[in-house]
């Protein structure tokens, strides 16, 4: 059942943007340069649409973007808001809801990740192939009915990382993959938890995502991830870890991102899945 505050948020929505749009993209730490790509566009800020959460990260610009890329339309949810921020694993279920009833049926998610690999560099980008939840926290605790047992076995559309993969080969992006492995922040993992998660299967690391795709496969959405590494995991690095770090780096991937994004984009566009 749709809440109140989704249909609320979905109607003022509709009213500004005009066409539906079947794409729509998370923007993580430091890819901002895909909003600035946007033509045609219509940004409306979270404060202003029902039940939208409000992102305290500073690199994170907190408005909903509706617009063309190259001809392509559709929508860029420019920054999130992370449990950590508020201690609720549900924080983007409203903005998840809302894409599903403006027609959104496939959903990808950026963030800015570590990588666990000295193959996989910072400034690097990895396709998701799959998650470990390593938090333990859950965004369907509390709902109700048989749809809250959301089967994630296909968590990571195969279909679209096989058109992901395409689109870098395609644009002649560099694009690694790997396992995802989801800790609640705000603070970095330990060294002793990352050599953990290495064992446990992880290739990145990060403080997002993994709630969202649970929230977008309960809404039926094909969901796929891509990660931008900013850093290599605590203690395989001498560096110290940190926000601005991780905003300096993700600048310096953001050319190959950008040519990745391209490529997805006008694929989708022109064969939807």
């Amino acid at each position: 059942m749709i809440s109140t505050e989704v249909k609320k948020a979905a109607e003022y929505v509709r009213e500004r943007i005009g066409e539906q749009k079947r794409l729509a993209i998370v923007l993580g730490s430091g890819l901002g340069g895909l909003a600035d790509a946007l033509q045609d566009t219509i940004s409306i800020p979270y404060t202003e649409i029902p039940g939208f959460p409000i992102s305290g990260v500073a690199s994170h610009a907190g408005a909903l973007l509706a617009g063309h890329i190259d001809g392509a339309p559709l929508l860029l949810l420019a920054g999130r808001a992370h449990y950590y921020e508020h201690g609720n694993a549900r924080a983007m279920a409203v903005p998840i809801q809302t894409l599903k009833e403006l027609g959104v049926e496939t959903l990808i998610l950026t963030n800015a990740a570590g990588s666990l690999r000295k193959d996989v560099p910072p400034g690097a980008a990895s396709l998701i192939t799959d998650h470990i939840n390593f938090s333990g926290l859950n965004p369907l605790i509390g709902a109700e009915g048989n749809e809250r047992f959301v089967d994630l076995g296909n968590a990571y559309d195969l279909e679209l990382r096989d058109r992901i993969r395409a689109a870098a080969k395609a644009s002649d992006a560099v694009l690694h993959e790997g396992v995802y492995v989801w800790f609640s922040g705000p603070s970095f993992e330990t060294p002793a938890e990352i050599r953990a998660t290495r064992v446990l299967g992880g290739d990145l690391v990060g403080m997002s995502t993994v709630p969202e795709v649970i929230l977008a496969r309960h809404q039926g959405l094909r969901v796929g991830g891509v990660s931008l590494v900013t850093n290599y995991g605590a203690g395989m690095e001498s560096e110290v870890l940190s926000h601005a770090m991780t905003m300096e780096v993700a600048a310096q991937g953001a050319e190959n991102m950008m040519k990745l994004f391209r490529a997805i984009i006008a694929d989708l566009n022109t064969n939807p899945l």
